[in-house]
């Protein structure tokens, strides 16, 4: 089932995939996990920074944090869950 697929994709990749612009910051030094990665996207005209470990994001600027690529689309996207579905299955992920 593509929910169950869903909450397991990569949130940097899920990024990638949404984003008009999306760089990760090649000089961020994590300080809990060594996954942790940091972006610097660009999603519906609002520039976001962002920590992805897995599936896991957190938005530095806002801290709000969540799991999974549906969260991830609704957060970035600022839509339901609806229309989050729709986009990933557009981008075919």
């Amino acid at each position: 089932m593509a929910l169950t697929r869903w909450r397991e994709l990569d949130a940097a990749a899920v990024l990638q995939s949404i984003s008009e612009y999306a760089k990760q910051d090649a000089a961020f030094q994590p300080r809990k996990n060594i996954a942790t990665t940091r972006w610097h996207a660009s999603v519906g005209g609002i520039d976001f920074e962002l920590l992805c470990t897995g599936a896991q994001f957190l938005d530095t600027h806002s801290n709000h944090g969540g799991g999974g690529a549906v969260d991830l689309v609704m957060h970035l996207m600022r839509v339901g869950f609806k229309d989050a579905a729709a986009i990933l299955q557009a981008k075919g992920l």
